[in-house]
This record gives structure tokens, sequence and C-alpha cells, in this order.
């Protein structure tokens, strides 16, 4: 079956490699997932994956929104506010400007969409979140989920109640969502890179198919060009029957900034001892 991607800006930034890809699926007729990336610097690569709410009109306008928005609004905050603050405060204004939009437009009143987007700055990742697309670290040859599903299956098997039985009409649910609330609650999420780390921000119509470890080999030695190509091309091989995403991200270096030796630390300390 012919695939029908659509393709976001696939650009090296000098110490990270990024592509993003969406595509229909093998069985709806639109897409409500949206994509996008941005590389401000050599230092600073931005990537974002959205999946509107299924089931409700506007779900497509939501996730391309929360995009577009969230690109604009980190591209136009202030550098010193660093990474992760102009990443939350743009997820924010994407939060506001859809709100706002399913108010005054009836038909819209009830769209939503996930969230999840990442910023490597300087060896450093950072990370926001909200619904259930995910953010996935590659390393040594080990796949690690990084963000939590915000979904009433999920908030269940936290509090340790039994899970849903697949199928159950709640199982998938969102807890959180954008769009849906004037301040969404957005988690946040940091943690250091090193070289050749893998990061993989996807939809649920991806992982949904593709377990962990199939995505782990899929992704292994390839560039994030042929890596979003690949993953795609294997959940519609096993037939998806949603939309899917992904976005990955390679890091081929990392600044010295954000690895400081110890005999560093030692010097920053004693100048402070000092004072």
């Amino acid at each position: 079956m012919a695939m029908a991607m659509t393709a976001d800006d696939k650009r090296d930034s000098g110490q990270v490699l990024v592509a993003a890809v969406s595509d229909c699926g093998t069985a709806r007729p639109a897409n409500e997932d949206a994509c996008g990336t941005y590389v401000e610097n050599e230092a600073c690569t931005l990537a974002v994956v959205a999946d509107g709410v299924s089931g409700y009109e506007g779900g497509q306008i939501a996730s391309q929104t929360a995009v577009e928005v969230t690109l604009r609004a980190f591209r136009e905050s202030p550098i010193a506010w660093g990474p992760l603050k102009r990443l939350h405060r743009a997820a924010q204004q994407a939060n506001i400007e859809i709100h706002d939009r399913a108010l005054v437009v009836t038909e819209l009143c009830r769209m939503s969409t996930t969230l999840t987007a990442v910023v490597v700055h300087e060896g450093i990742l950072h990370a926001v979140h909200v619904g259930d697309s995910r953010l996935y670290l590659i390393r040594n040859g080990e796949i690690v989920q990084k963000t939590k599903d915000h979904t009433v299956a999920a908030d269940r098997a936290r509090i340790g109640l039994s899970m849903r039985p697949k199928g159950h009409v709640d199982r998938a649910t969102l807890t959180r969502s954008l769009g849906k609330d004037l301040i969404a609650a957005i988690d946040r999420i940091t943690f250091p890179l090193a070289k050749d780390d893998v990061l993989l921000v996807c939809s649920d119509g991806l992982y949904n198919v593709l377990e962990d470890m199939a995505i782990r080999e899929i992704v292994a030695g390839k560039d994030p060009n042929d890596a979003c190509d690949a993953l795609i091309r294997a959940a519609n091989e096993l037939g998806t029957p949603d939309n899917l995403t992904a976005a990955v991200l390679r890091v081929t270096s990392v600044g010295s900034a954000s690895h400081p030796s110890s005999s560093g630390w030692r010097n920053v300390f004693d100048r402070l001892l000092k004072r």
C-alpha cells in the first residue's frame, strides 16, 4: 500500500540530526497528527509532535495549531529565558490559542490535542508533555519511555488499579490534553544526553502497533530521515488503524558545557568559597 506521508524539514544542527514524518495510516482518510522541527543554531534543536483528539470536530486543527504556535512562540521568545522556560511558555501559548478558538467557534468547542515537544540544547534534553504521545530515549541498545501517558488506563495502573480490558471505551481516554482548559497541566522533563543517543517522539498510532524492542531495532544505525520512513512503513505494514507520526533526533556530539569535569566543579566551588 502506498503511503501518503507528510515530511517536515530534515536538518542538521551540527550537534543533532533531526527529521519528522506524519502519515494517515492505513485506515483513516485524514491525518489528525502534526509535527514540526526548528533548528535555531548548532546547539539548539526543537521537535514537536501533536495528535488531535479523534471523534471531535477540530482534531486536525488543534494538532496543527499546537505545532505551529509552539514553534513560533519558541522562536520569538527571549533566549535569556533558557530552553525549558521558552518551551513551556510556548506550549502554554499554544494551549491558550486552541482554547480561545474553541470558545469562539461552536463546531470546535471540544477540540484538543496531545503535545510532546523536545529541545536539545548544548547536550541537554528539555521536554514538555501532555497527553499520550511519547518520548523515548534509545541509548546503548536500550529503549526507555521518558514520558508518562496521561490516559485513564495509565492513571489506573500508576495507583495500582486493574487495567481496563483491551477495547474498553475508557482505556485510551485522555486525562490531560492541550486546549481543554485555559491553563494546561504540562509535564516538564530534563536530562543529560550522550553522543550517539537517539530520541524518538511519536504518536500512539506508532507505538500501539510497534513494540518497544521493534522500534529500537528499526531505528538502530539509521539516520533520522531513514529511521522515520522505516518506522512509518513498518507500522503501516502491520495495518495501523490510526494516524502515526515519528520525529527522530540523533545526537552526534555534546557540548562540553553540559558535561563539566569534576575538577571543573571543584574550581567553581573554590571560587565561591573564597568570596
